[in-house]
Formats: structure tokens, C-alpha cells, sequence
């Protein structure tokens, strides 16, 4: 498969983990910093040491996983190991996880000393195929997803397709639910293509080519001005029950999973909204309640969820806006959803 050329970085697919070496080789970095959670200490560092080894002067910064760790508590924690290693401007960053860890890295790296330079090694589905390419960085808040970060590319993005193998199915089901949206949006033979795929683990084809979609959109639109917000189909009311499950289940919904009951969601209000048919919006239901499981969404639940997507950081003058679909494979932007439609997009998901 080909390299992806972004705007200022290279993705790297082929004998990625080699060029990471030359990539810091090259660099005439001072230092090199990994950044890790417990899980890609174990199951990835491993395989990226026998490339890194030779090399001096890197050092392991590592974080507890999950969402809960994606806060500026644990940025001061980075920020401070950084300065008590005396990391200065000519160190790297190199954010070896899913998109917790390639999220905050980023910030962390985009925000030290004003900046200083991080690459991408993303080590899930989800963050191979959303979170590490596009440039966005951040942290949560308050139950508020990504609401501080910054807009900062990596200098480079390195894929190796061996880390997938080291994911239980629940992680890959979560990436997937990303790739299904890059097709609703954007690709209908793409979507058409997953529909009829093995994705107990995608093809390197399939994640190619989520990659190069994304990419794509975040070219002509960097900092979400216009194309951009067509990654945000599924978000608005799959972050707000991301957040809900976070806060109260033991054993929270995934990112991917919540986002599959979001596109749902807002499939239905598609079909209210945007014009997408009634034969699409049925097949987006099928095809996601096959591959996702049932979640319970309480009408009980559906205030906090409401405050919860007030909060978004995509609302346009208090009011909450949404991607929808006028077709699978075209998406309309900026559509204004009363606190009523939104209930009944619930609604809609709960009596499935």
C-alpha cells in the first residue's frame, strides 16, 4: 500500500516502524520521549524497542488508560517529567496508543515550551483510523469531550497493521464504528465494501482507505470551517452517551460504541431532516444493531443527555447542530436540532 501524503506529514504504512527509526534518526532530536498506558507498555513498547534501541536518549512516560486519564491533571503530570528530564525544544513526543493516548500526547506536545515536535505510532483501530490523523489534540473537561486542545499536526503518522492483532474484538468493533461513518458520509461503495467484509479484522485495505477519506476531508478543511464537520456525523448524540455511560456504568460503552447508537440516532433525524429515505435509514439501522450491542437508553436519562450535547463544542449560538445525511455517501452540515427531535431520535434507538 502507498504512503498517505497529508498536508505537512507523511502516514506511513509500509515497513512503518522502520522509517519511525530513521524518522528520529534524522531528526537530531535531543530527546526522545515515548508516552504509553499500561496496556501498549506491555503488548507494543516491546516491538517498537528492538527498532528504537539503538538510539539514545529516549525516555517512557506512561498514564493510566482510558478516558478517565484524558484530562490537563494528567497533562501537568507529562508536563512536569518532561521539564524534570530537562526535555527542551528539540525533544519529540512519540505517542505510542489509541486515541486517548495520541489525543493528549498531542496536546501535551503542542503546548510545551509552546511546542515541540510529536509523531503518532496509533496502536487501535480507532485511533489508526480517526484520532491520529487530522490534527486535532485535546483534552476533556467537565464530562465535556475535547473541549480544550488545539488544532497542531504531527510530524509524522506511523501505521503497523501487527498491533491490531494484540486487540480484544470489543476495540476493533470500536474503530469500525469510524470506518462505517467515513463510508455514510462521504463513500457509498466504501460502505458498501464493509458491509460485505470480514471485520473481525479489517483488511489493511479497508483501514487504507479510512485513512485516506479522512485525510482527504482534513486537506481541504484543517480547523473545521466547512467539509470537516461531516466527521462529526454520530458525534453529537453519541458523545453525550459516551459521557452518560462514562459517568455511570461500570462498565462504560466504548467510544465506537456509543458513536454506533449516535449515527443511529441522527440517521433518524436524517430522515426527518435531510431527506435520507426511508429504505437508507433502515439499512444503517440493520447494519449497525447486527454489529453493535443493545444499549438501554432510559427516558430517564434523556435531560442529562440533553445537557450533556448543550456542551458541544460544535453548537452554533446555543443551539444544537448536527451532520446529518441526505443519502448514505453525502452529508448535509450545520442542522439545528430541537431538545424535541433529539428526544425522539432517542426515542427512536430505545424502541429498536
Amino acid at each position: 500500500m502507498n504512503n498517505i501524503q497529508s498536508d505537512s506529514y507523511i502516514v506511513y504504512f509500509n515497513d512503518s516502524l522502520t522509517e519511525l527509526a530513521n524518522f528520529v534518526k534524522q531528526g537530531n532530536y535531543s530527546r526522545a520521549f515515548i508516552l504509553t498506558d499500561e496496556h501498549t507498555t506491555e503488548h507494543c513498547l516491546p516491538i517498537v524497542k528492538e527498532y528504537l534501541d539503538e538510539l539514545d536518549n529516549f525516555d517512557l512516560i506512561e498514564v493510566n488508560a482510558g478516558e478517565e486519564s484524558k484530562t490537563i491533571d494528567f497533562c501537568i503530570g507529562i508536563w512536569k517529567t518532561l521539564i524534570d528530564f530537562g526535555a527542551d525544544r528539540k525533544a519529540l513526543m512519540i505517542n505510542l496508543g489509541g486515541g486517548v493516548i495520541t489525543d493528549m500526547g498531542g496536546f501535551v506536545a503542542s503546548t510545551y515550551k509552546r511546542g515541540i515536535d510529536f509523531v503518532q505510532l496509533p496502536t487501535t483501530l480507532l485511533s489508526q483510523v480517526d484520532a491520529s490523523v487530522g490534527g486535532k489534540t485535546g483534552v476533556d473537561m467537565d464530562a465535556v469531550k475535547n473541549i480544550i486542545g488545539t488544532f497542531t499536526q504531527p510530524k509524522a503518522v506511523f501505521m503497523y497493521g501487527g498491533f491490531l492483532q494484540t486487540l480484544p474484538p470489543r476495540q476493533i468493533l470500536s474503530g469500525l464504528a469510524e470506518m462505517l461513518k467515513h463510508g455514510l458520509i462521504v463513500d457509498k461503495p466504501y460502505w458498501d465494501m464493509l458491509k460485505i467484509s470480514d471485520l473481525s479484522l479489517p483488511a489493511d485495505e479497508l483501514v487504507h482507505r479510512s485513512v485516506a477519506i479522512k485525510n482527504e476531508v482534513v486537506i481541504e478543511d484543517p480547523h473545521e470551517k466547512g467539509i470537516r464537520k461531516a466527521l462529526n456525523f454520530g458525534h453529537t448524540v453519541g458523545h453525550a452517551v459516551e459521557t452518560w455511560s462514562l459517568m455511570n456504568d461500570a462498565d462504560p460503552l466504548s467510544h465506537g460504541e456509543a458513536i454506533a447508537i449516535g449515527m443511529i440516532c441522527e440517521a433518524w433525524l436524517s430522515n426527518q431532516k435531510t431527506g435520507l429515505p426511508d429504505s437508507e435509514l433502515l439499512e444503517i439501522t440493520e447494519v449497525l444493531i447486527h454489529l453493535y450491542p443493545r444499549y438501554k437508553v432510559a427516558e430517564s436519562s434523556f435531560s442529562t443527555l440533553l445537557e450533556h450535547m448543550q456542551k458541544d463544542k460544535k453548537n452554533q449560538n446555543g443551539q444544537i447542530n448536527c451532520t446529518l445525511l441526505m443519502h448514505i455517501g453525502q452529508y448535509s452540515i450545520d442542522n439545528i436540532c430541537t431538545e424535541d427531535e433529539l428526544c425522539d431520535s432517542l426515542r427512536y434507538y430505545a424502541n429498536l
